[in-house]
């Protein structure tokens, strides 16, 4: 059957054709669909690990069974995997083992912009990276095909561009692989020197036979053209730029493979055109690599390493006229991300602000409590930095009573955790904030091992962050409701005076939880509001004021009540439940 598919669905649905049998991910965009999409196929089991680094240590132990297994993960939750990636690269596999790893050219929703093809080479390990959903369903299967048939875990490159897009697929059906029991080989699995100095030569004998294979492969193909004057090499979402740029005019030799990469059919490649071009996003790493076999390219002189590439920014280099399109005349009002109306994160933040304390943040849709006028975070770093930052901070002379962490339930699992035992352990006088929103908010509602749910929404285990902060050390624990101002302001307080660590719990569901139940909207009583816009200090964007008056958006307003806490005038009017 013939469909359109989303990149990352159509990535689920190779890996639902191929057999896959066991699914470990942690969420992340651009990644997180494909886990999604795989879940609803009874015949896998899916579910969420609290992180990338568990993630991928459980489809090596379902490969290690015999069965064929996925992880799933962004670019920055492939660093957290790293340590297991590049000791799975000495074992290999015995069930076949997929790890797809989205980067996020743009920074549409990251930290960083990082190019995952330098963890292929570093680690030793095959990539192949579709430049469509048709290749995203037919690569994943490939992958499981190379990863059994050379004895290694193989890489599944996305981009956010192909991972978002939709094109047309053609769906199989399920194949059932042949059963691979477990066999005891110590000398394979158990990563002791002795036994990984024997491994490491296996290692590069596997990339020698991968290079071989690649020189032949149907996924690193020529597409010929009649100007020989240029020739280009490209991959995934450039090489949709260049054919939209440039159309069958010159030749192009598409690589499905980028590591490792075919020297005889690239040398050739370049033998028959005038100039070789790279038209790759981020880092020059094709580029570099045809360097280093001596050949003559162009690539990042005209191409940035910053950001997206663009179907104009490819055409203008290369002698093209840009598509100017169409353009408004009017200015278009600049739109700054802001949190939610209603968001539980807001009443902390602005108590946070009102105090005038560093706050050291961590990554969720919390770290929009960076911007103004909430303008309450000093740091922003990596998942569960927060928490292992301020033990830090405050072991370097930072002021325990005016310096807090502030860390989201999904990120404290995740790996705020461990910072928090650093923090018992080496006994500093932290005091950190859980953001208990009951949900993972910022990859778009899934959930966690705090939440009571698993990745398909069955009951399940619900870890208790209370008793799990007192186990292992904390001893001043307690919760507080961050709708309610002065209840925030009074904790936070009180715990930055005590001589230990301590931590706090702002716990309200998330707004926009489909069975959080709202208050009637608010509204704003003319005759008492005299327009001092106390009620704007929170951001929300369901307030405004118009012709010197407040003014509430009833299509946003979830009535949570925050904004009537700072009127001193009592124009704001609250409802009950709806």
């Amino acid at each position: 059957m013939k469909m359109l598919m989303l990149g990352n669905e159509a990535v689920a649905r190779g890996l639902y054709e191929a057999g896959c049998a066991v699914v470990s991910s942690y969420p992340g965009t651009p990644s997180t669909e494909i886990t999604e999409a795989v879940a609803k196929y009874p015949e896998v089991y899916a579910e969420w690990a609290p992180n990338e680094k568990v993630a991928m240590e459980t489809a090596f132990g379902a490969s290690l069974a015999g069965k064929r297994s996925f992880c799933g993960m962004k670019h920055v939750g492939l660093n957290v995997a790293a340590d297991p990636l590049f000791t799975l690269s000495y074992t290999g596999v015995n069930g076949g083992l997929v790890i797809a790893v989205a980067d996020d050219a743009g920074m549409h929703s990251s930290q960083n912009e990082q190019d995952s093809r330098h963890y292929a080479r570093a680690a030793k390990l095959p990539m192949l990276e579709p430049a469509d959903s048709a290749e995203g369903l037919a690569f994943a299967k490939l992958a499981y095909e190379l990863s059994e048939q050379f004895d290694t875990p193989v890489l599944l490159k996305m981009c956010t561009r192909i991972a978002h897009s939709q094109s047309v697929v053609e769906t199989g059906e399920r194949i059932t692989p042949p059963e691979k029991p477990y066999v005891k080989d110590g000398a394979k699995y158990i990563m002791m020197p002795g036994n990984a100095k024997r491994r490491h030569p296996v290692v590069e004998a596997r990339t020698a036979a991968l290079t071989a294979w690649a020189e032949t492969a149907d996924i690193n193909r020529v597409e010929d053209g009649p100007d020989k004057s240029m020739g280009i090499l490209t991959s995934s979402t450039s090489y949709q730029y260049v054919k939209e740029t440039l159309g069958d005019a010159y030749p192009v030799l598409k690589l499905g493979m980028v590591w490792p990469l075919p020297v005889e059919k690239i040398r050739s490649f370049a033998a028959g055109v005038d100039k070789l071009v790279v038209v790759e996003e981020l880092d020059g790493f094709l580029e570099a690599w045809c360097r280093e076999i001596g050949l003559e390219v162009e690539g990042k002189s005209l191409f940035s390493p910053i950001d997206e590439l663009s179907q104009n920014l490819v055409a203008a280099p290369l002698g093209k006229a840009p598509d100017v399109g169409v353009k408004l005349d009017a200015a278009i009002p600049a739109r700054p991300p802001v949190m939610c109306a209603g968001c539980p994160h807001r009443g902390l933040f602005f108590t946070l602000n009102k105090l005038k304390l560093t706050v050291l943040g961590d990554i969720g849709c919390y770290t929009l409590g960076a911007v103004a006028p909430l303008a309450a975070i000093d740091s922003t770093l990596c998942m569960g930095a927060s928490v292992s930052g301020i033990h830090g901070f405050l072991k370097a002379g930072g002021d325990p009573k005016k310096t807090v962490a502030v860390i989201g339930d999904s990120t404290f699992m995740h790996s705020g955790m461990t910072g928090l035992v650093n923090i018992a352990y080496n006994e500093s006088p932290a005091t950190v904030i859980i953001l208990d929103n009951s949900i993972t908010g910022m990859t778009g509602h899934q959930q966690n091992p705090t939440t009571g749910y698993n990745l398909k929404g069955d009951p399940c285990t619900k870890i208790d962050l209370e008793t799990l902060c007192r186990s292992v050390g904390i001893r001043r624990v307690r919760v507080v409701d961050p709708y309610d101002l002065s209840q925030c302001e009074t904790a936070i307080k009180e715990e930055l005076e005590a001589d230990e660590a301590s931590v706090i719990i702002s716990r309200r569901p998330c707004a926009l939880l489909k069975y959080v139940k709202h208050k009637k909207p608010l509204t704003v009583d003319a005759s008492k509001c005299v327009g001092c816009k106390s009620c704007m200090r929170i951001g929300c964007p369901a307030i405004s004021i118009t012709d010197g008056k407040a003014a509430v958006d009833a299509t946003l307003c979830v009535g949570c009540g925050v904004c009537q806490q700072l009127c001193k005038f009592d124009a704001l009017q609250g409802h009950e439940e709806v």
